[in-house]
């Protein structure tokens, strides 16, 4: 360890006095991020009805955030490492603010998609940028350990309490109220920050690589788009195939480009250290997990069991909570046990709450009770598990590549997510639709068909006994098709947690390791 023979004073006199108040800046900046990965599940039925978009249009509004977000990641990462990651995050905040305005005051369709996109951008510029400051002030590897800890405890908890926030918002004020409770956070932040926030900076030399930065944000793009429109089309969608090769072309372009130029927008070469390489796999799994999970849930709650909003988001309590509470315990023990151990754990606690439901149901229905404990076994595993995964990925990272890192880290989140909603939620959807009773034909049929959201749209229009059949009937049809889907989606935290057992070192201790 790098610290022994250092005396202790002299290392309390290194320690930045202001890091604890940083890290509760950070923290609440990184709630209001993640809480607007989810609080538009609660609020979306809301937005639907007033809005009126259309099937395309809806899963714009969606994926619009994510999907922005994932594609300027790399490139705000390098930025913040040479702009400065106390400005890029100030900034970033700007635009969150004015995106959130817009979409709170939108009348149409587009424009919540146009502001989403918005929020996504300035989501990019504050996300990588948490992490890097936490790494710069933080320069006690046991301490940065706990606010790794912190950290993911408050970006898991986000995503998962974000629908309450939003059921209580979206009951009371409207849709409109799930944006416009960014506004008074990020001018909070913003005026914090700019007084309490170090700027922190590792400059390179050389020239900004213009050609990196298209080659990653096409490429990002296009991947994220292939796969969600391969999940709407299907595998014989000439659309995702065009996507998809241009995202494998791009993509391929700039890695080559990254290796072979002196001053690379992202150290690709991180990605040969096999701690870093997993533990980035590692949360890119589960998150793609937890982003479907979270998704199909909300939907479950108020569409086949009739809960509001409000009622929606509390029934989720279990996840959060056990995932708060398992992150903050997560660095004692990385302390006592074999990393390995600790992290493929929890990738399995996460396998186990994800394939529980199908096991409980075999006739189309399962209580709320049983849905609370395979939460609760989710939101236990995914504490575990992301936290030694940032942990171990920051760890294994040179001081001078941490922004490429951070966006690495982030965007193995944002896009793990955004694919789940795609994927697993694709999946959900044509399950449904083969487990839906012979409804004939016409444009009832159809909506019926399309999704369990105009299932429960159609069945307000019955109405009386006709509405409350169908609807049922829809529901039925909606739970057969969503616990499979979740043992699917089982087997991607299992084949992560068996390439931590197999392929961590085991002797690894990322709580115990100085800069690089």
């Amino acid at each position: 360890m790098k610290n022994q023979g250092i005396p202790s004073d002299v290392r309390t006199q290194q320690l930045d006095p202001r890091r604890w108040v940083v890290l509760a800046i950070l923290a609440g900046s990184l709630l209001l991020i993640a809480m607007d990965t989810t609080i538009l599940n609660v609020a979306f039925p809301s937005l639907v009805a007033d809005l009126q978009p259309s099937s395309v249009q809806q899963l714009w509004i969606i994926d619009a955030y994510a999907l922005a977000l994932s594609g300027l990641l790399v490139t705000a990462g390098a930025l913040g490492d040479r702009w400065g990651r106390k400005k890029l995050l100030l900034v970033g905040f700007g635009i969150f603010a004015f995106a959130s305005l817009g979409a709170a005051f939108a009348t149409e369709a587009w424009q919540v998609i146009a502001a989403r996109a918005l929020l996504g951008v300035g989501g990019a510029a504050i996300m990588p940028s948490t992490l890097s400051i936490l790494r710069s002030v933080f320069s006690d590897p046991r301490e940065r350990a706990l606010a790794y800890a912190i950290w993911a405890a408050v970006f898991g908890g986000g995503m998962a309490v974000g629908p309450i926030i939003g059921g209580v918002l979206v009951e009371n004020q409207g849709w409109e109220a799930a944006f416009l409770v960014n506004i008074p956070v990020a001018l909070a932040v913003i005026g914090f920050g700019a007084w309490l926030i170090p700027e922190s900076r590792k400059p390179r030399a050389g020239k900004w690589d213009w050609p990196g930065v298209g080659q990653s944000i096409v490429g990002m793009l296009a991947l994220a788009g292939g796969i969600k429109q391969l999940g709407k089309g299907g595998l014989t969608d000439p659309v995702a195939w065009t996507l998809l090769i241009v995202a494998v072309v791009s993509l391929t372009v700039f890695i080559r480009r990254q290796l072979r130029i002196s001053y690379p927008l992202l150290q690709v070469r991180l990605f040969a250290n096999r701690s870093f390489s997993i533990a980035a796999a590692s949360i890119f799994l589960a998150m793609i997990a937890m982003g479907s999970v979270l998704f199909l849930i909300t939907q479950w709650f108020q569409y086949a069991e009739g809960f509001s909003p409000l009622e929606a988001g509390v029934r989720l309590l279990p996840a959060p909570i056990a995932l708060i509470l398992t992150s903050i315990l997560t660095p004692n023990l990385m302390h006592r046990f074999a990393i390995r151990h600790v992290l493929g754990s929890g990738l399995l606690f996460m396998a186990i709450g994800l394939a529980l439901p199908w096991f409980i149901d075999h006739s189309g229905s399962i209580s709320y009770m049983e849905i609370a404990v395979a939460l609760g076994f989710l939101g236990a595993g995914a504490g575990v598990a992301t936290t030694v995964a940032s942990v171990t990925l920051m760890a294994a990272t040179p001081s001078k590549d941490v922004g490429g890192a951070a966006a690495i880290e982030e965007t193995c989140y944002e896009l793990g997510a955004a694919m789940g909603v795609a994927m697993l939620g694709s999946l959900a959807a044509a399950l449904y639709r083969t487990e839906l009773p012979d409804l004939g034909s016409g444009p009832v049929a159809d909506s019926v068909r399309d999704s369990i959201g105009e299932a429960a749209h159609v069945a307000g229009e019955l109405g009386g006994a006709a509405g409350a059949k169908l609807l049922a009937t829809a529901g039925e049809a909606f739970t057969a098709g969503m616990t499979p889907t979740f043992l699917i989606a089982a087997l991607l935290p299992l084949a992560a947690a068996v390439l931590a057992w197999t392929k961590i070192p085991k002797d690894l201790r990322p709580t115990e390791d100085a800069e690089h």
